[in-house]
């Protein structure tokens, strides 16, 4: 059984006032970097656009970023979220 990668870094909790711009325009990942968007309150859009594809995120559905793939959030309402970088794939838990 192998475990869970931990992440090498995570943001500060943000919620939709904090929430940096530069998250709700297109930005990316860098090369070899996944990332974890945790919803711990609310809802978030989570749209990447390579391939085009929009999910709604919650408490109970996070949102996997791939390396260098194009993304934006745009928060629907009240929200508190982290993000959580990984130098591999994170597995499913």
């Amino acid at each position: 059984m192998t475990n869970a990668p931990l992440p090498y870094r995570s943001t500060p909790i943000f919620d939709e006032n904090t929430l940096p711009a530069g998250l709700r325009k297109e930005h990316r990942t860098k090369a070899g970097v996944w990332a974890v968007i945790r919803l711990l309150e609310g809802r978030l859009r989570y749209q990447t656009l390579d391939p085009d594809s929009e999910m709604i995120l919650d408490p109970e559905r996070s949102g996997l970023i791939l390396p260098e793939q194009a993304h934006f959030v745009e928060p629907l309402g009240a929200v508190r979220l982290q993000i959580d970088f990984y130098d591999r794939h994170p597995s499913e838990r």
